[in-house]
């Protein structure tokens, strides 16, 4: 079985952020810092190049793949903000509705930039994807 190239490191995070060329994407990378900080109540780390995770958990799959991953994180991509919310979003479809203007993958929240979304509801999500990732170990 092939080994996870996406893992938790020492890169900085601080530096990882400043170097992003979008002001406006630097600025919302910065509070989702701080959001997801405030709900998990776990420091922020990178994971592989590009990806800011808070907080860990073990999964392991029916096909015996297992491995350690992130409770929330995100990514700043060319076009749009990855939010990874690793619960998946059957739990929080009802919330999700009034999010505002977003896209979705399996575990994926896609905003353009966060004055596009309702920050408390985005809050909300965030807050009920960690309890329920802490609850039953992941999407």
């Amino acid at each position: 079985m092939s080994e996870l190239k996406t893992k938790q490191n020492n890169a900085s995070v601080p530096r990882f952020v400043k170097a992003i060329a979008d002001e406006q994407q630097r600025a919302d990378c910065n509070e989702l810092i701080d959001l997801m900080k405030e709900v998990t109540g776990e420091k922020s780390k990178m994971w592989g190049d590009a990806i800011v995770g808070f907080g860990t958990y073990h999964y392991k799959y029916a096909s015996g793949r297992e491995g350690d991953w992130f409770l929330v994180g995100f990514s700043p991509r060319k076009h749009s903000l990855s939010i990874y919310m690793m619960s998946g979003f059957e739990p929080v479809a009802s919330i999700l509705k009034k999010l505002g203007k977003h896209k979705t993958g399996k575990c994926c929240l896609y905003v353009n930039r966060l004055d596009d979304v309702d920050r408390k509801i985005l809050k909300q999500l965030l807050t009920k994807s960690v309890e329920h990732v802490r609850k039953n170990q992941g999407c």
